[in-house]
């Protein structure tokens, strides 16, 4: 986006950056996310894990993949991970030996009630009112969106023979 009012070396200053300003955001929540998960004994991302089968119930890791943009190379460690400790039990699928099918054990299941607070204690520690957090989410899912569409597909791009 350019302006008359913006020079050209301006574009270039870190601090001009919607993706360095995104990047400090989230290296932020991380922090935060860190402290707040500690009495859980989970990390962000095993915690997103558990949103995920809070929210779905028993689901294939390929479906787990899909809901929080990982691949499984990513996935499987943190699955295991969360078996390790009780929370989840990994099955695979007896139509098809490569699917994996996940699901809250009893222990990962009453872990959801302690993890309650955890969207409040975020969420307080924002700043933010309740409206502008809605309206950041809805923002960065239409720019995740947006950003998804503009980002070619690799394996629709030809390799040049």
């Amino acid at each position: 986006m350019r302006t008359t009012e913006t020079a050209p070396a301006e574009y270039l200053r870190l601090d001009n950056q919607i993706c360095f300003a995104l990047h400090a955001a989230s290296r932020a929540f991380g922090s935060l996310y860190r402290t707040a998960l500690r009495d859980l004994a989970l990390t962000y991302p095993q915690y997103l894990v558990m949103l995920v089968l809070w929210e779905h119930g028993e689901l294939p890791v390929k479906k787990i993949g899909e809901h929080l943009r990982l691949d499984s190379g990513t996935l499987s460690p943190l699955l295991k991970r969360l078996e390790t400790a009780g929370l989840v039990q990994r099955e695979r699928s007896a139509l098809d030996e490569r699917s994996v099918t996940v699901r809250l054990t009893t222990a990962g299941d009453a872990l959801r009630e302690r993890a309650q607070r955890v969207p409040e204690q975020i969420a307080t520690a924002t700043g933010l009112t309740l409206t502008d957090l809605t309206d950041l989410r809805t923002r960065l899912h239409h720019l995740t969106a947006t950003l998804d569409a503009a980002t070619p597909d690799p394996a629709a791009d030809p390799t040049p023979e």
